[in-house]
């Protein structure tokens, strides 16, 4: 039986481990969940639970306390990875970059691992997130006293049908991260999340931001991305931002649009605001999306305010790429 201790105005439980589990269990099914989380690998434990209520991480593991972590995200499309290997060579970058110990984990294990663990999921379409962490070990300023990093993987079972509807951005107002920290994929995303409440208070589905040159950047947690009336696709240099793994992809797909004389060129450059917002379209870039039109920037149309075709077009490219490119690694499940 679980013992009680008397507060002032009501009485605390103190939970065996069966009662804790328990109750995670019961907290589990009576939240209204949009994602469906159906596998987890944790180093703590050495393997894989397929239970949702037992995806847990110890509270004094450094990425809960002080954010030191770092973690990437790849697709599940049909029951194959989707260049898995740059999304990892990333993911290790950061933690590099993070000063995360990453000997234990090289990427040929990550892989392995992510492989596995999708397979135990059995989930054939959604997406597959995994973290890096310092570790636990005590509850400082400095993971010294943290024996090993941790390593955790979820797998999120979803559809992402390509993204048809236009939405609508503000520029963003809150600070966005120096380039030492934006340049690296961590789980500090105060500014990210700040950024996307604040469009949301204001109507809009995410926000853009500027630096302080004056350029675009990029969104809340997505690479943006122009085309110019004259047929130029354009996006922002990535020394001060993310380098996304899908506008890289789209770089590297949309000549072939330049071949089709669809597009007039491809460029990465610096962008004005100015520029950006006379362009004839806009686009979110992104693993989960891959492109997703923007149609509204802080209360002004862009182009007609209409989705684009070029947009559609990109999108195409990069769904095809996803469900039939070479850069797909299938899952072996279980027959």
């Amino acid at each position: 039986m679980a013992a009680k201790f008397s507060t002032v105005d009501n009485i605390i439980q103190v939970f065996d481990a069966t009662e804790v589990i328990e109750k995670l269990k019961e907290s589990t099914n009576m939240r209204q969940k949009k994602e469906n989380h159906v596998g987890m690998y944790s180093s703590v434990l050495g393997g894989i639970t397929l239970d949702s209520a037992l995806m847990v991480i110890p509270m004094d593991d450094h990425m809960v306390h002080r954010g030191h972590g770092v973690f990437d995200t790849t697709r599940i499309v049909n029951g194959y990875l989707y260049e898995v290997d740059k999304h990892i060579e990333r993911f290790l970058q950061s933690a590099s970059q993070a000063k995360i110990n990453i000997s234990p984990f090289p990427h040929a294990t990550i892989k392995n691992i992510l492989l596995q663990l999708v397979a135990a999921s059995l989930c054939k379409n959604g997406s597959l997130r995994f973290y890096l962490s310092s570790g636990p070990g005590n509850f400082l300023l400095s993971p010294s006293g943290c024996p090993t990093p941790t390593f955790y993987a979820v797998v999120i079972q979803e559809d992402y049908p390509p993204c048809k509807e236009g939405v609508k951005v503000i520029t963003s107002t809150v600070p966005m991260k120096q380039p030492l920290f934006a340049t690296s994929k961590n789980v500090n995303y105060l500014p990210n999340v700040l950024s996307k409440m604040l469009a949301e208070e204001k109507g809009a589905y995410a926000s853009v931001w500027v630096d302080d040159e004056g350029f675009v950047a990029e969104g809340s947690n997505l690479n943006v991305s122009f085309v110019s009336k004259v047929g130029e696709l354009l996006l922002p240099c990535f020394d001060k931002i993310l380098s996304g793994i899908t506008a890289r992809k789209l770089l590297e797909l949309a000549p072939k649009l330049v071949v089709q004389n669809v597009l007039k060129s491809v460029k990465v450059k610096n962008i004005t605001v100015a520029e950006a917002k006379n362009a004839a379209e806009m686009m979110y870039l992104g693993s989960n999306l891959p492109v997703l039109p923007i149609i509204m920037w802080d209360d002004k149309p862009i182009g007609d305010g209409n989705v684009g075709k070029i947009t559609m077009a990109l999108s195409d490219l990069l769904y095809e790429d996803m469900v039939s490119g070479p850069e797909r690694i299938p899952v072996q499940y279980a027959k």
